[in-house]
């Protein structure tokens, strides 16, 4: 049974604020929840039908507690109770600034919708990029739409949150720095290398002026057929897909 105390408790971490002053975040959906538990990261409390908890094994000493349909729907922060959430511990990652020396790692400038961060980060599980450094104006990665776009990545990739032009600054002037913008480059023609920092930007500004003068090298994915009027810009997410992919296909 879901008590009116942690009824309040899921509604409150719908809010950042309360997820900061807890260090907790919720976790809905059998992928997610299962994924998460399987990585390690400590749960307070998994919550779930009688009919989840029958069909799925737990390796967790976490509480479980047995709720119904109409429970799961009440608590649920998503359009539809998947009869699974729980309640995690956030991690805390170590920020690294020679990590980019040695591995292809990706920034994000004020990316603003928790949809496109969680595909972002879903997509660099994917591409094997471990590290995402966001501005501090990025969206929660905590988000609880932002957990469910990642599909479990969440506890596989490291978020790091950061004065993004200052982090780049630090960086050993021999790491490539790269950005998108509409007068860069073509990435299918020039060199790329296996290790550096990526930035994504806004999805409305691209990357703002500050880290743009801080980029190494300028990027384009060009649109087809060259010449041919076409939308002003992809989505942010699908931009990244695009990009991990050829900086892998250039490695293999």
């Amino acid at each position: 049974m879901i008590s009116k105390s942690l009824l309040k408790q899921i509604k409150a971490l719908e809010l950042k604020k309360f997820r900061n002053e807890s260090g907790l975040f919720i976790a809905e959906g059998s992928k997610t929840v299962l994924d998460l538990l399987e990585l390690g990261i400590k749960a307070e409390k998994l919550i779930a039908t009688e009919e989840w908890l029958r069909e799925h094994s737990v390796k967790s000493d976490c509480e479980v507690i047995v709720a119904s349909d109409d429970e799961m729907k009440k608590a649920s922060l998503l359009r539809t109770s998947q009869g699974v959430m729980a309640i995690f511990h956030q991690q805390h990652n170590v920020i690294d600034s020679t990590v980019p020396e040695r591995e292809l790692c990706l920034a994000l400038d004020n990316v603003q919708d928790p949809g496109n961060l969680g595909t972002i980060i879903r997509i660099a599980d994917w591409f094997g990029i471990e590290n995402i450094y966001c501005s501090i104006g990025c969206v929660d990665a905590y988000n609880p739409k932002t957990v469910q776009a990642t599909m479990g990545a969440i506890g596989r990739v490291k978020i790091h949150y950061i004065n993004l032009p200052e982090f780049i600054k630090s960086l050993d002037k021999k790491v490539p720095v790269y950005g998108t913008f509409l007068d860069g480059n073509d990435i299918y023609s020039g060199e790329l290398s296996g290790n550096g920092l990526i930035i994504m930007g806004n999805e409305g500004n691209g990357i703002s002026e500050e880290c743009g003068r801080l980029v190494s090298e300028r990027l384009l994915i060009p649109n087809y057929p060259a010449g041919r009027a076409t939308s002003e810009s992809l989505n942010v997410s699908v931009a990244t897909a695009i990009i991990c992919s050829e900086f892998r296909r250039r490695a293999r």
